[in-house]
């Protein structure tokens, strides 16, 4: 565990250097010098994989680089756009240091020989629901049985959902259109029943738009809570660099607890470390930034950012894994589940 920030504990071990030197000696040059400035670290690249455009779950890279704080942390920080390639496969090829994922994301990619571990949780909550319109016919999951989902493609979807609806009492039969992004599009014109909404984005969004939804919580329905959201890094590189990886998350964690406590603030510095990205939806940022800071999905129970535990990720990640979902390298079902201690660590974030 990083009990202190690096430069502190750098200080601390020159002082107790000096504690231990007889009175009488004459320091030689080049020695430490209890009375002389700490030694600070090299700095060191990080490349920070985005999973989409820039958007709030991204907000507290972008607060803690606009006000210098990976600067401060010897941190050169490049956040590299969007392409296509998931950041779980840049990450795992050596093209990135860290990358946004989410807990089903990087257990599917850990399972199939991905060296990704989650230093920290930045949503602590699901912030996906089930979506219909407001004036359908459904009022419940059950009622879904028989409709028709507008879906994205992942494996995890239909048994996600199937669990919720007979956990209502459904028999969790539905048809399925997988419709990417255009999914949203399809459910608000009638072309589709129920779609998977993400609450602090296209739910808000939606809201904006005057498109008036009912969206059902995976959570009431026996389905367990997940991290939505984590900064997963390699593990290689963890490893190798467990100073710069710890600087980097504590500046990090910094830029996220001003997300959650001052979320206008955090709102406009990330439209303004991101122009014209905004300009279609420009009250989106800050109604979304409101959003996961009034639901407290930044913070866990005690008010701190970045914690995981391990009982959410055996969890969810054992959903996955009880479905059958989670493959090894060669592409076959695993024969027994993973280390689920193995997918995260607490170690790099600063002290409470």
């Amino acid at each position: 565990m990083r009990s202190k920030p690096y430069i502190t504990r750098i200080a601390l071990v020159a002082l107790v250097v000096a504690a231990c030197t007889p009175a009488a000696s004459s320091a030689p040059s080049g020695s430490l010098d209890p009375l002389a400035p700490p030694l600070t670290p090299e700095p060191g690249r990080v490349r920070l994989a985005l999973d989409w455009t820039p958007n709030t779950n991204h907000t507290g890279f972008y607060v803690a680089r606009a006000n210098g704080w990976y600067e401060d942390a010897y941190v050169e920080l490049e956040i590299m756009p969007y392409t296509g390639t998931t950041p779980e496969a840049l990450v795992a090829a050596g093209q990135a240091e860290c990358g946004i994922s989410f807990q089903d994301a990087m257990t599917f990619a850990v399972a199939a020989g991905a060296p990704l571990r989650s230093v920290m949780a930045i949503l602590q909550h699901t912030a996906s629901e089930i979506a219909v319109l407001e004036a359908s016919i459904f009022e419940r999951p059950r009622d879904l049985d028989g409709a028709t989902y507008a879906g994205f493609g992942y494996p995890n979807e239909q048994p996600t959902l199937r669990s919720v609806i007979v956990a209502d009492g459904g028999s969790g039969e539905f048809e399925t259109v997988t419709l990417d992004s255009a999914a949203y599009e399809a459910l608000y014109a009638g072309r589709a029943d129920f779609t998977i909404v993400f609450t602090a984005w296209e739910g808000v969004e939606a809201g904006l738009r005057d498109i008036e939804l009912r969206t059902f919580r995976f959570a009431d329905y026996g389905f367990s809570d997940f991290y939505q959201v984590v900064l997963a890094c390699d593990g290689r590189w963890l490893e190798a660099e467990p100073d710069l990886a710890g600087r980097f998350v504590e500046a990090t964690v910094r830029g996220f607890e001003v997300a959650a406590l001052d979320p206008e603030r955090a709102a406009a510095t990330l439209v303004a470390e991101n122009p014209g990205v905004f300009e279609a939806a420009p009250e989106l940022p800050r109604e979304s930034a409101l959003f996961l800071s009034r639901g407290d999905y930044l913070v866990d129970d005690a008010g701190r950012v970045g914690t995981q535990g391990l009982e959410r990720w055996q969890g969810y990640s054992g959903f996955l894994y009880d479905e059958g979902l989670l493959t090894g390298p060669d592409g076959a079902p695993l024969s027994a589940p993973p280390d689920y201690a193995s997918l995260f660590t607490n170690d790099f974030l600063p002290s409470p």
